[in-house]
C-alpha cells in the first residue's frame, strides 16, 4: 500500500468541534481509496501544498472498494475525509455509510479514464474481442470450466501463446470496471442466451459472466499498476489491465491491445467509443468540512486542473464533459449532498 506525506507527518492535533456525530479536527486531509485515481490526487496535493496555507495531505492507495469500506466507517478524526473511487459509489455502500453516521456525501466527477488492455511493444500484436476478453478471463464460461490455456484455444486467428493476463483484485474499482464494462458485455456478446438467464436469475447470470478464473491464466498482481507495467515489460506475451493513465505513461514500453476494433485513446476513451470508458470520482464527508483545515481548497484546486488543457490531463487523465464538470463544480460550490436515488 503507498503512502505519499508531501511533507514530513506530524501527530494528528486533534480538538472537539461542534456539532452532532462526534467530530473532530484534524490538521491534515486524509485520502485513502482508488490507485488508478491516486495520481491525479496526489498531483492535485502537490499544488495544494504550493500555496503555503495549509498541511500536506495524507494519501493512501487501498483500492476503490477498500477506499469505500474506510470512509463508510464513520465520522471523527479517525476516518478519512475522501475517498478516490474508478467507479460510481454503489447503493449498499451507499447504505453502509448512512448506517455508519455518514450522512452527507459529496460526490464529485473528477475525469474519465479506460480500462486498458495493454502488451510489451514486443508483445505478440493481439487483438480482442470482448467475446473473446470474456472466455479468457471467465472462470466458467456459460457454467462450463475454463480450459483454454492459449490464445489460440480461444480463436485459431489468435497467437499459439499462453493466456496471462495481470490485473487488479478484488477490491480495486477497475477490477470492478473490467466486470461491469468488458466481461459482461463480452458474456453476452459470447452467449446471447445469458439474457434470458438474467431476467429470472440475476445473481446467476452475474456469477457465470464475471467471475474471474484462478487457475493462474489470470494473476492478480495488487493495487500497484505500476508493478504491472514492469512485469509486462519482463514477459512480453502477458497481457495487463489497469487504468489508460499508465499506459499513456509507459508509451514507449507498452501499446493498447484494441478491443472490439477501437484501441485505448484519449480521444476513443473520450467519446466513449472505447468499451472501457469509465467516470473516475472523489467522495468527500460533508460532516468534515468545517473540522479539518482545507478541504474546501483542496477541491477547488481540483477543478482548476481539470479542464481539458489542464495539468491533470497533461499526466494522463481525460477530462470529463463540460455538462459534467459543470455539475461537480457547483456541487462543490452548493455542498450538495447525493442521495440513494442517484444511484438507482
Amino acid at each position: 500500500m503507498r503512502r505519499l506525506t508531501l511533507i514530513a507527518l506530524s501527530a494528528l492535533s486533534l480538538s472537539a468541534c461542534g456539532g452532532g456525530g462526534g467530530q473532530a479536527s484534524r490538521d491534515q486531509i486524509k485520502i485513502v481509496g482508488s490507485s488508478t485515481v491516486y495520481p491525479f490526487t496526489t498531483m492535485v496535493a502537490e499544488q495544494f501544498v504550493n500555496s503555503g496555507s495549509f498541511k500536506a495531505p495524507v494519501i493512501e492507495s487501498t483500492g476503490t472498494g477498500g477506499g469505500m469500506k474506510l470512509f463508510c466507517a464513520g465520522v471523527g478524526p479517525q476516518h478519512p475525509d475522501m475517498t478516490n473511487a474508478s467507479r460510481r459509489m454503489t447503493a449498499s455502500e451507499f447504505d453502509l455509510c448512512q448506517r455508519n453516521g455518514v450522512t452527507d456525501i459529496l460526490e464529485v466527477q473528477v475525469g474519465m479514464d479506460g480500462i486498458a488492455f495493454a502488451e510489451s511493444v514486443d508483445g505478440p500484436k493481439i487483438k480482442l474481442t470482448l467475446a473473446e476478453a470474456y472466455r479468457a478471463l471467465a472462470a466458467n464460461p456459460m457454467g462450463k470450466p475454463n480450459t483454454a490455456k492459449l490464445w489460440s484455444d480461444i480463436n485459431p486467428a489468435l497467437p499459439a501463446v499462453p493466456i496471462s493476463i495481470m490485473g487488479p483484485p478484488a477490491t480495486s474499482g477497475t477490477r470492478d470496471s473490467l466486470h461491469e464494462l468488458i466481461m459482461h458485455p463480452g458474456c453476452e456478446e459470447a452467449y446471447p442466451e445469458v439474457k434470458e438467464i438474467e431476467k429470472t436469475d440475476k445473481d446467476k447470470a452475474t456469477e457465470l459472466c464475471t467471475r474471474v478464473r484462478e487457475d493462474g491464466a489470470y494473476v492478480d498482481s495488487g493495487e500497484n499498476d505500476n508493478l504491472i507495467v514492469q512485469k509486462l515489460a519482463a514477459n512480453p506475451n502477458a497481457i495487463g489491465v489497469f487504468g489508460y493513465s499508465y499506459l499513456e505513461e509507459n508509451a514507449g514500453r507498452l501499446k493498447g491491445v484494441p478491443v472490439n476494433g477501437v484501441e485505448p485513446s484519449y480521444e476513443a476513451i473520450s467519446s466513449g467509443r472505447y468499451p472501457g470508458a469509465r467516470a473516475m470520482f472523489i467522495y468527500v464527508k460533508k460532516q468534515h468540512l468545517k473540522a479539518v483545515p482545507g478541504i474546501n481548497e483542496f477541491l477547488a484546486q481540483y477543478t482548476k486542473m481539470w479542464d481539458p488543457e489542464g495539468p491533470l490531463t497533461k499526466r494522463g487523465m481525460i477530462a470529463s464533459s463540460d455538462a459534467a464538470r459543470a455539475k461537480a463544480s457547483e456541487t462543490i460550490a452548493q455542498g450538495t449532498p447525493m442521495q440513494r436515488s442517484d444511484l438507482e
